[in-house]
């Protein structure tokens, strides 16, 4: 597996996003989100991805120049529809919104739909936390069914993402960001380009049997994801999508959607100012006495906060360099050849 800097990696995905037709300072931008998620130890939201957006260009599902279309505002309340435009950019702008709203009136929904991949949820967590607020956010993927509902034999949800982000007094955000699914889709691919199996528990084959084969989920008949924590997850991914898209205008599992080239998310984030909610020097202590409190009496062992592991993962591939899979890189080096 070739291995590269972050700096190398910036300047080449952003050399193929502006020859496939995207204008220099959105390119920037997805660049930098797709190496910040692979620096963050998040392979499948990352660099890896970049041969995808291009196909998902040359085929029509991604319009790398679309801008937010307000679909209605009503103060704290504002609704976009992307236009399958970037969802790095797209993402960021909305929630730049968001928090500007928040300043006005202390608390915000945005509805945001039909924008192309949103990459990892967790940054736009990370923007508005930067910001002193707290947010949830509600994602669907708006792409054929791949997770079976709890007890089920077809699939019928998406890996739906969910997230939360808390900002803490001098320290960095708890940043909470999961797939509904036992693991998220594209860590399945990577499994699969890296000919090592997934866990126990994440999925099943074409006959409902139980698999660790990524092969299960790639190739025809196709099997399934099963959702994290059995009926948990299978909830909350029903919930991403009922918030996520259904409210929102994007499209959900039940309209049956088509294989594609591109990746379409539909996402309900809600925002708020917690000095809203009573004296922030003390709202800002308790949140981190119970932070504490959960690493304290074990006993030496390593209890990490979420957000905590991708920070490590930053801190050392920064240093050590960014890893891609030999099969991603062959997409890579087949992009060369593409007209674009």
């Amino acid at each position: 597996m070739p291995l590269f800097s972050h700096y190398h990696l910036r300047s080449l995905l952003q050399r193929y996003l502006v020859r496939a037709g995207t204008g220099s300072d959105i390119a920037q931008k997805v660049a930098d989100n797709l190496v910040e998620s692979s620096l963050k130890g998040h392979d499948s939201h990352g660099v890896t991805l970049l041969p995808r957006y291009i196909r998902a260009i040359l085929a029509g599902d991604l319009n790398p120049g679309a801008t937010l279309t307000t679909l209605s505002d009503a103060g704290p309340i504002v609704s976009f529809d992307g236009g399958h435009g970037f969802g790095q950019a797209l993402g960021e702008q909305a929630m730049s919104v968001g928090i500007e709203r928040v300043r006005q009136f202390g608390v915000a929904i945005i509805g945001l739909s039909n924008t192309h991949h949103l990459g990892r949820i967790g940054a736009w967590a990370e923007q508005v936390a930067s910001a002193g607020l707290v947010s949830i956010h509600f994602a669907n993927v708006a792409a054929p069914s791949a997770v079976l509902p709890f007890d089920g034999l077809r699939a019928r949800l998406g890996t739906n993402p969910f997230c939360v982000g808390v900002p803490l007094q001098n320290r960095p955000p708890v940043i909470l960001d999961f797939a509904t699914s036992a693991i998220a889709g594209n860590k399945a691919r990577i499994a699969w380009n890296e000919g090592r199996a997934i866990p126990a528990g994440c999925a099943v084959d074409a006959n409902g049997q139980p698999t660790t084969d990524p092969a299960a989920l790639m190739t025809e008949p196709l099997g399934a994801l099963l959702p994290f924590g059995g009926h948990k997850g299978a909830g909350l991914s029903l919930i991403c999508s009922l918030l996520g898209a259904a409210l929102t205008g994007g499209e959900t599992e039940s309209q049956q959607i088509p294989p594609r080239a591109g990746i379409i998310n539909n996402m309900l984030s809600i925002l708020f100012d917690p000095a809203r909610l009573g004296e922030e020097e003390h709202y800002s202590q308790a949140l981190l006495a119970q932070v504490d409190w959960v690493r304290s009496g074990q006993e030496g062992r390593d209890v990490q906060i979420p957000g905590e592991p991708e920070l490590r993962a930053y801190a050392r591939r920064q240093e050590e360099g960014i890893w891609i899979d030999d099969v991603s890189w062959q997409a890579f080096v087949a992009l060369e050849a593409l007209n674009t």
